[in-house]
Formats: C-alpha cells, sequence, structure tokens
C-alpha cells in the first residue's frame, strides 16, 4: 500500500482522493454482481483502448464468472482516459453506452479534477451494470476494489 500511495501522491492525487474513489466503486458494487476497477499510469504511450485491454488482463478481470468486469483507466500526465467493459457487459449495454460515461467524465478530466471524473464513472458503470447485472444475494466481491497504479 506505501509503494501506491507515494505513487499516487506524485500524480496529485491524495489519500482523500483514493477513498473517493474507493467508495464510489464500493457503493456501486453493492447494487450489481459487476466488477469495476480504476487503473492510473502516470503515462502512456501508446494506444489508450491497447493500454487499457493489457491492463484489464493484467488485472485478471476477464475471469469474473458473468464477464461483466468495467475498467477505468487514466494515465494522467499523457492525458489519456478509457472505459473498457468486458464481453459480458458489452453484449448487454446499447452502442455508444461507454462514450456518453466518457463525454461526462472529459469536462472534469480537463480541470484535472481526477478523483471527481473517476469516481463519477465509476458511479456510471456501476448504474450499467445495475440494470443488467442486478446484485444476487451471496454475491462475491471477485476483485479488488482499490485503485491500482502501474507505469
Amino acid at each position: 500500500m506505501a509503494e501506491s500511495t507515494h505513487h499516487s501522491h506524485r500524480l496529485g492525487l491524495s489519500q482523500a482522493d483514493l477513498d473517493a474513489i474507493h467508495a464510489a466503486i464500493a457503493a456501486a458494487e453493492l447494487e450489481t454482481s459487476g466488477e469495476i476497477r480504476v487503473h492510473i499510469d502516470s503515462r502512456c504511450n501508446e494506444d489508450v483502448m491497447d493500454r487499457a485491454a493489457t491492463i484489464f488482463e493484467e488485472l485478471e478481470m476477464h475471469k469474473t464468472e458473468a464477464r461483466n468486469g468495467v475498467l477505468i483507466y487514466l494515465a494522467i500526465k499523457s492525458r489519456k482516459f478509457a472505459i473498457l467493459g468486458d464481453a459480458g457487459i458489452n453484449s448487454k449495454v446499447p452502442e455508444g453506452f461507454w462514450d456518453e460515461a466518457y463525454a461526462h467524465s472529459l469536462p472534469l478530466l480537463q480541470e484535472e479534477r481526477w478523483a471527481e471524473a473517476l469516481s463519477g464513472a465509476a458511479c456510471e458503470a456501476g448504474q450499467a451494470l445495475k440494470t443488467f447485472f442486478p446484485y444476487a444475494k451471496g454475491d462475491t466481491n471477485e476483485l479488488s476494489d482499490e485503485v491500482s497504479f502501474g507505469k
């Protein structure tokens, strides 16, 4: 934990920011069997969707039972952002759904309000997941709700 906290401070995120993002993920997941992760890199030197797909796999998000994981990815210094849903959720949400969620986050990202943008994206992902993958009694949290950091 110490390393990720240190890394987050370098990127302009406080512990309060991380706590707010974590709380948004946890709240969203209370109403769905889906899984939401937030991953933050300093830089992304490749296509943002390719990088998000790599992180999705590294975090083993494709291993959820219903294939209903959603990754919210941000490379702060490169100013790249992506929302990536797994096959299970993508087969259910209307076309362009993630574009809409992306568009809602963009103004906050442009103002460098990272925690608000990421928390908002987590809430929107949660709403989509809740619609198509409602919480089922006995559901287990398959993936960590902690923010992960990369390069």
